[in-house]
């Protein structure tokens, strides 16, 4: 193959003209300048980056009209396809672009991308010649990185595009700048696109370090592109950012689990994605222990599995496909078994989530809809590619002189160059096909004549519609690897790493209709490896991954998962034998607590098995028993328990007594804590009296835990011994307290007896029984009464005759009389107690309800009380009797229910309610009561609302301030005080309009503040407030002047225009158009007083003419600017005077005497003895003087600490001293200070304790 190098057009110079070349500052521009020397204030032209190349195609006349007409046809239906492709000619085949034709992207993305996405880059931009790719992608490396060495140091960590949670993207670098004020540019699609360092816009850069981070917020279709970001106009990265066209079908839901439960969230894409991201609690969820995340074979359903769910797990789980997201809540609950409480929990084997949706239809009918979809696309494409195949066929070749009229850009290169002569070709066809050289081909292209046709309708042939996914398969099971493609009479071939795979034993390939499968039987550590398919010039690569976890036999893990049953003392040896690679780590658990080595633990670990011995166990050790082997490809864990058998602990106490009679002592008591791993068969009894030596046997019992003694002497105590008996032996005892036959145990006392109803012939009555029955039952009640004033109590009932029930009718009673009544509750034993009395009843017949209170009114009231008065309803015999209480009800006007204020009647006709809600409504009745019954409630009239009574705004200070002056800068402050009733609504004006946002207005009951934090000049003004109720307003206005020290006047002129005046004028200073109050002041000083003067006060103009101006003096004049907050810097003026001829005056000065100042240091102020107490500061100090300035040297303990950093030293103006931050015991001692010079020393010392 033949190459032309291209010829460079210089660029032509005008007669007289140069022609000088220049570098720009962007790389890679030259400028030619036309002059020797460029005129003041001239440039040359430059670009501020550098021009970013673009592929346009280029058409003719007809070719451009036949590309509209394709266009419109596109998107026409298409039944219309055919009458609009009538004038349309079949083109020549796709060309594979030449060297010089490449899209300039290409380069871009290549050279930022990873060397594994060199395959899918060339493929996207059509490059097939990938030696040829990788030569030139090197020479245009190093000379990308000489042009990003003229402004970056180092440049790494390269990482592309991502989509992040929240809808947001980001890509980041590493990059260290020569000049940090470079400019940095990112562009999109070779559009600047500007950014800010605020993560709140759309595009930002967060700089943190030498870390480069860019972002897109909110993420859209048209953020799709190429993005690049240039150091002054030298590209340092580019990504290209696609955005995935996907949304969620089905999306994922709150998940409710318990825990040590597995949690699944699912969710249902509209097309195929082989990974999308998950995020848990803020943080990436990845494959592991944690997680599992599986994906469906269609590559539409993706599930996150949270397994073992603990309480921390709990919160919002994320899923990004793409642009989109989704989100649910994980709620973790805590298991509450009582049968599990105090133990470790198992794990579940349940899975939460999931929901009802039958995913796997909404997947099937999703992927029927893209092949449908991708069917209709493929037959479109074929029948329009015969529709032009046909006509391409009809129309007769194209004459050669008919190529004219298409125009050159039409014509191939070849036929070009061939009407040229041999070795010559256009100047401008070299310029398109750029710098490098440019291959001839041999070939005859044919010309296309018809309108361009999209590639998107032209038949792909037998492609791939499922690709190859990576596999992981354990070692020793079975492997497949499978694809389908789009015809079902399609062969392939399978590659291992680029070697050809034969069918054998353990190798078996199938072909099913579209599908294609590997599949190996018995996958070994060397069937790992890249696998590929190819078929019709396709391909599809994936990865088969062999793991080895840890395995174990299943016989022996059986085996091991046995129980192990020893005695206390006794050994425990636990084995299990396991494969897997190495290296593999084993851990053993005792009840969830890992297991080291000590005297009594031994554990062995080799290649094949691990052995766990465990001697001299107690029964403490009994539990699960847990091994963990674990290896880079997985986790195995095999559990057993240890059961160790021991003596029953003692039985425990206290016996609870079920009766203690004369006759029989019947007790139980409750089994041990402990069995020792066995059931109790017995109990043995062991039987003392109080006041014998022996102990007398009783025998064993069966295994339940009480018994009945009936060999006692009434009035003797006894005393127990109790063991309990198992399998393993006999248990300590566990010793009675005394327990006593036939004792008399009375109950205790009743409740005091309630009044139910009174009569004037009978009172009834009922009380509670006593909680202490005395170890028997209650056999029933003795009931007394008394009269009031009597000491005497007497009986209702007999005591052989004991009421049975817990209320009594007493008709022994005299009307009008009053009694009280007291109860004993009576056992086996006899009566107990007597209960307290009751209250006095006066034996009468019920009496009636009162009738309503009188003038009831509110005395009172605040924003939170209520106060209330009234009089005693009246009495009327037989119809109302007198009121004995009061009861309060109050309702808020909203709600229908009423409110008791007080649980108990009170006796007086007045009452303040508490906790009422600021000017809320309320309805308020009073309820008169007595041992009738309730009266008639009587309410107020209307509503009452929580407010005081209504009051007029008024404001409370008499010396408020209307004027204030604050310097800008400065937080200006107004209180206003006032007083009204209801609380008024507050509002602030400022010149008549409400105040800004940045204006704080804090406002309570009584008081109202108006903040401006940071004052502005602008916020100078009248502010207003209007303080306003139901009753009526009062307005106060303040005016807030705000400015600050004035910049001085302008430049000052002197000019006389009077003899002996000097008029002065100045340029006014720039805040008197902000400042009306502003005025000036002008000082005068002459050379003979040398005194400055103030000669003028309060100008409110720019002018001042001064009078009595001197012959022969020089004046200088100052002009100053000063308002309500201070004066200006003053502006001065050009000295003025006339000379004056004087005769010359000549002095004689006496010659003076130089004086010597030099001294040796001295001690002005000695150091003073310090006595501090520990963790507190000690402060030293003394004044030293002398001429030179004295060095000066602190000690302690003759060790100098003019380098301890622990001590603060300093020395100003001779003043020496010296600060211990926090004392302490290591700090007593003597300390000293030695100030030299040249001249002699001096030293000065005292003693510093430490107090504890």
């Amino acid at each position: 193959m033949k190459f032309f190098k291209k010829t460079k057009d210089e660029e032509p110079t005008a007669p007289g003209q140069v022609a000088i070349k220049k570098r720009s500052r962007v790389p890679g521009v030259m400028i030619t300048q036309f002059v020797e020397e460029l005129p003041e204030g001239m440039t040359t032209p430059d670009f501020t980056r550098k021009p970013i190349a673009l592929t346009i195609q280029e058409v003719g006349y007809k070719k451009s009209k036949a590309m509209k007409d394709a266009r419109a046809a596109a998107v026409k239906p298409p039944e219309d396809f055919k009458s609009l492709l009538t004038k349309a000619v079949v083109g020549p085949d796709k060309v594979e672009k030449k060297d010089g034709e490449i899209d300039p992207r290409f380069w871009d993305v290549l050279m930022s991308a990873d060397k594994k996405d060199y395959e899918k880059i060339c493929h996207e931009f059509g490059v097939t010649n990938f030696r040829w790719m990788l030569k030139t992608l090197n020479a245009k490396k190093v000379e990308r990185e000489e042009e990003q060495a003229k402004y970056v140091e180092n440049l790494s960590n390269l990482k592309h595009i991502e989509v992040k949670p929240g809808g947001g993207a980001e890509f980041e670098f590493e990059m260290s700048l020569k000049d940090p004020n470079v400019k940095i540019f990112l562009f999109k699609n070779g559009v600047m696109v500007p950014f800010s360092v605020d993560t709140e816009e759309k595009h930002f850069l967060k700089k943190t370090g030498r870390k480069f981070t860019f972002g897109i917020k909110d993420l859209a279709g048209d953020d799709e592109g190429l993005y690049q970001v240039m150091v002054e106009g030298v590209l340092i990265f580019s990504t290209d950012f696609k955005v995935p066209m996907v949304d969620f079908l089905v999306k994922i839901q709150e998940v409710k689990a318990m825990e040590r439960e597995d949690a699944v969230f699912e969710c249902v894409l509209s097309s195929p994605m082989s990974k999308i991201q998950w995020t848990g609690r803020n943080q990436p969820c990845e494959q592991g222990e944690k997680f599992d995340i599986e994906v469906s074979e269609d590559m539409l359903i993706h599930r996150l599995v949270v397994k073992d769910c603990a309480k921390l797990d709990g919160g919002i789980y994320s899923v990004s496909a793409g642009i989109k997201s989704c989100n649910a809540f994980l709620v973790v609950e805590a298991d509450n078994d009582p049968a599990s409480k105090g133990k470790k929990k198992v794990r579940k084997t349940t899975r939460a989530g999931g929901g009802d949706v039958d995913l796997a239809k909404i997947a099937a009918e999703q992927q029927a809809k893209l092949a449908k979809e991708r069917d209709e696309r493929m037959e479109l494409a074929k029948q329009i590619k015969a529709d032009m195949d046909a006509k391409a066929a009809a129309e007769p070749e194209p004459e050669p002189e008919k190529k004219r009229e298409l125009g050159d850009e039409e014509m191939p290169v070849e036929e070009k160059k061939r009407e040229l002569g041999d070795g010559e070709m256009p100047v401008e066809e070299k310029r398109e096909l750029g710098d490098e050289e440019i291959p001839v081909e041999e070939k005859k292209k044919r010309v296309r004549t018809g309108p361009l046709i999209p590639d998107t309708i032209i038949d792909p042939g037998v492609h791939f519609t499922s690709g190859l996914s990576d596999v992981s398969v354990n070692m020793g099971n079975r492997g497949e690897l499978e694809c389908k493609l789009s015809s079902d009479n399609c062969e392939g071939i399978w590659y291992k790493d680029g070697e050809e795979i034969e069918a054998s034993d353990d190798i078996e390939m199938t072909h099913d209709g579209a599908f294609h499968r590997l599949i190996l039987k018995n996958c070994k550590e060397e069937d790992s490896g890249k696998y590929r398919f190819e078929a019709d010039g396709r391909k599809t690569e994936a990865m088969l991954i062999v793991e080895d976890p840890p395995r174990v036999n299943p016989d022996d893990l059986a085996d091991f998962s046995k129980p192990v049953i020893i005695k206390v003392g006794q050994s425990a040896t636990f084995k299990l034998s396991f494969m897997g690679r190495d290296p593999i780590k084993i851990y053993w658990y005792n009840e969830g607590e890992e297991l080291a080595e000590d005297k009594h633990i031994n554990i062995e670990k080799s290649l094949t098995h691990s052995r766990l011995l465990l001697s001299k166990c107690q029964r403490k050790a009994t539990g699960e028993i847990k091994i963990k082997i674990k290896n880079e490809c997985g986790t195995i864990e095999g559990i057993s328990r240890l059961i160790v058998l021991d003596k029953p602990s003692p039985p425990l106490g206290p016996v609870e007594i079920i009766e203690a009679s004369s006759a029989v002592l019947d007790f139980k008591w409750r089994p041990p804590k402990d069995d020792g791993g066995s059931p109790v068969i017995n109990y043995i009894l062991e039987r003392q009296q109080l006041g014998r030596n022996s102990w007398m046997k009783l025998g064993q019992i069966p295994g339940e835990p009480k018994y009945r003694d009936t060999n006692v002497d009434h009035g003797r105590k006894y005393c127990y011994h109790v063991r309990a008996v198992t399998e393993q032996g006999i248990s300590e005892m566990m010793e009675t307290d005394d327990i006593q036959a036939g004792t008399r145990a009375y109950p205790g006392q009743p409740s005091s007896p309630k009044v139910v109803s009174a009569f004037a012939n009978c009172i009834n009555l009922e009380w509670v029984p006593p909680s202490n029955t005395g170890g028997t039952n209650i056999l029933g009640y003795h009931l007394e009464k008394r009269k009031k004033g009597s000491n005497l109590w007497g009986s209702i009932n007999h005591m052989k005759e004991p009421i049975k029930g817990q209320g009594f009718a007493v008709k022994d009673v005299i009307e009008g009389m009053e009694y009280e009544f007291r109860v004993a509750a009576i056992n086996i034993s006899g009566a107990g107690e007597p209960s307290t009395p009751s209250e006095y009843v006066i034996a009468r017949d019920p009496k009636k309800p009162p009738g309503k209170v009188l003038d009831l009114k509110v005395t009172g009231s605040t924003y939170t009380t209520l106060s209330l008065g009234w009089t005693k309803p009246r009495e009327e015999e037989g119809v109302e009797d007198e009121a004995k209480g009061y009861f309060v009800e109050i309702r808020p006007a909203a709600n229908p229910e009423w409110d008791r204020c007080n649980n108990n009647p009170i006796i007086m006709t007045s009452y303040n309610i508490l906790g009422l809600k600021s000017m809320a409504m309320y309805w308020v009745r009073v309820i008169a009561t007595n041992d009738g019954g309730e009266g008639e409630p009587k309410g107020l009239e209307s509503y009452i609302i929580a407010m005081p009574p209504p009051v007029r705004p008024q404001f409370t200070d008499r010396n408020m301030k209307s004027f204030m002056v604050v310097r800008a800068g400065n937080s200006a402050r107004i209180n206003i005080n006032f007083v009204a009733s209801p609380m008024p609504n507050i509002t602030w004006l400022k010149d008549g309009m409400p105040v800004s946002k940045r204006v704080t207005i804090s406002n309570s009951d009584n008081t109202s503040q108006l903040l401006i934090p940071t004052s502005e000049r602008p916020d100078t003004g009248i502010y207003t407030i209007i303080v306003k109720n139901m009753v009526g307003q009062e307005t106060f206005s303040v005016e807030i002047r705000v400015t600050d020290d004035p910049k001085p006047p302008g430049p000052v002129e002197l000019e006389q225009n009077v003899p002996e005046t000097v008029t002065v004028t100045w340029t006014p200073s720039p805040d008197e158009k902000r400042d009306d109050r502003l005025y000036y002041i002008v000082s005068r000083r002459d050379s003979i007083k040398r005194m400055w003067q103030t000669v003028a006060d309060r100008l409110f103009n720019n002018k001042f003419t001064a009078l009595n101006i001197m012959a022969g003096r020089e004046y200088y004049f100052r002009v100053y600017a000063k308002n309500d907050m201070g004066i200006s810097e003053p502006s001065e003026s050009p000295t003025w005077g006339v000379t004056k001829k004087k005769d010359k005056l000549s002095m004689a000065f006496r010659s003076s005497k130089s004086l010597n100042f030099e001294s040796a240091p001295s001690f002005l102020v000695p150091l003073k003895a310090h006595s501090t107490p520990e963790s507190y500061e000690c402060y030293m100090s003394c004044a030293v003087r002398g001429d030179p300035t004295p060095h000066v040297t602190w000690y302690r303990n003759n060790i100098s600490l003019n380098t301890n950093t622990n001590y603060l030293i300093s020395n100003t103006c001779g003043v020496c001293s010296m600060l211990i931050l926090r004392v302490g015991p290591k700090d007593t001692g003597e300390y000293q200070v030695v100030a030299e010079n040249p001249l002699g020393r001096a030293e000065c010392s005292t003693k510093l304790t430490v107090n504890e």
